[in-house]
């Protein structure tokens, strides 16, 4: 067991979608997520968080976003469409976190409220200053990070074992 390797969960919620007469799983992103996407990798990029992978909902708003946001970063990170992260719910995130192999360092997941933020509540058994509450107040919009940083293996993450370190909201 690795119990000292220092590993980052970074939370992405895709950017804001549109309401087009099509399924919900194919709805394209709007304007305003298009430019908000972008920015949001520029935050990690500057915040020095590079993830070793990245899995992503399979939802075309998901997918959209993340072909936005990853050219922001120093390095692409291998990257999974992963169909359970799509309507995913807090306990089946957390098992996919589990499954993650131990070689990747830093893992992000492109996802979806309201499953995003209860991951990241959940994980968070302490915060850096006024992190939680900035993330808990605005309800975690569209193009949120939160970062949160832990020790140990992936199949040991569970409810309060990480402690959130940053958040990032487009919106004020």
């Amino acid at each position: 067991m690795s119990v000292d390797v220092p590993r980052r969960i970074v939370l992405l919620r895709h950017a804001k979608a549109d309401w087009p007469q099509v399924p919900d799983h194919e709805r394209p992103l709007a304007e305003r997520g298009r430019k908000d996407a972008p920015v949001a990798g520029r935050w990690l990029a500057g915040a020095g968080v590079s993830p070793d992978l990245t899995l992503c909902s399979t939802a075309a708003r998901a997918r959209e976003t993340w072909k936005l946001f990853a050219p922001e970063l120093p390095e692409r990170p291998k990257t999974v469409y992963d169909e359970r992260l799509y309507e995913a719910t807090l306990g089946e995130l957390i098992a996919v976190i589990n499954g993650t192999d131990d070689a990747v360092k830093d893992l992000m997941l492109v996802g979806h409220n309201p499953a995003v933020h209860a991951l990241a509540d959940a994980l968070a058994g302490e915060s850096d200053g006024d992190t939680r509450e900035r993330m808990n107040r605005g309800g975690y919009p569209t193009s949120s990070l939160a970062v949160l940083s832990l020790s140990g293996d992936w199949k040991a993450v569970e409810h309060g074992s990480a402690r959130l370190v940053a958040f990032w909201s487009p919106q004020p």
